[in-house]
């Protein structure tokens, strides 16, 4: 990555149409390659409990035109979809596109909420189950977890929180891989602080998003090494990436355009 070599920015949380965010996986790899800046990203589209309240209040506002869940029929489509795009986007961008889906647990009580990554996943995931459950079933399919957001979200963002890996961290610590220190623009102070490998991510559902944090990581640009430096937490820092007037492409620009701050380049952080 331009001024950070030989670090790789990376992005490891990211969501499409193929369930809440606004974009096709063409148009993510499209938007986070024409910066010139990322270099690995993954696509991370929930998988819901089947009795998910949010989604069904989701269903109904948009009319049943909306997919809110990759579910067990889809699942191999959607990842034929990433494999087929991944493949352009390393052909056209040099950008790294991983497999995943975020196993996403919404009750009524915050306390009882959790949200995993399953990095590089290669079967569907139910999200009726326990938290362990799904830990252990993502490790045994080689993937590699991440504990989204795992603490109380700010005020600042009309997000439901998601304590309960944070709560069960004495239990639950030792099958998970990474934990979000930063996500968009939160930085959770604790969970950074506490001895535990972590990442940075976008939570990408929209262009606007894309500048937010991120994580750099000193490793090949693959899938293997991306696996052993998380894993290991070593040469692993974060970064608000905020956009490079003089760099971005006026496609990029056009399609943050929501974005309302302007930036002065990439500033490192944590």
């Amino acid at each position: 990555m331009p001024g950070f070599d030989p670090f790789l920015l990376c992005d490891f949380h990211i969501h499409t149409r193929w369930s809440d965010g606004t974009l096709t996986i063409r148009e993510v790899c499209d938007l986070y390659g024409q910066t010139g800046h990322v270099d690995v990203i993954a696509i991370t589209d929930h998988i819901l409990m089947e009795k998910d309240w949010l989604a069904r209040a989701g269903r109904v506002a948009a009319l049943g035109r909306r997919r809110f869940s990759v579910g067990p029929d889809d699942f191999r489509a959607y990842r034929d979809e990433i494999a087929h795009e991944a493949q352009r986007a390393l052909a056209r961008y040099g950008l790294l596109v991983l497999p995943g889906a975020e196993v996403t647990q919404n009750h009524l009580r915050a306390a009882r909420n959790s949200h995993i990554i399953g990095l590089g996943l290669t079967d569907w995931i139910s999200a009726d189950q326990s938290a362990e459950a799904i830990l252990t079933e993502i490790r045994r399919q080689g993937a590699l977890s991440i504990a989204c957001h795992p603490f109380h979200r700010t005020t600042r963002r009309l997000e439901i929180s998601t304590c309960y890996l944070w709560d069960h961290r004495h239990e639950l610590a030792h099958l998970i891989d990474a934990w979000e220190a930063g996500n968009r623009d939160d930085l959770f102070s604790v969970t950074s602080a506490a001895p535990y490998p972590y990442v940075a991510n976008s939570d990408f559902h929209r262009p606007r998003h894309l500048y937010s944090w991120k994580t750099l990581l000193r490793a090949p640009r693959t899938w293997e090494g991306i696996q052993l430096a998380l894993r290991q937490n070593v040469n692993v820092g974060v970064v608000m990436y905020r956009p490079d007037t003089r760099q971005v492409t006026s496609q990029t620009v056009a399609a943050c355009a929501s974005w309302q701050e302007p930036g002065a380049g990439l500033a490192a952080a944590g």
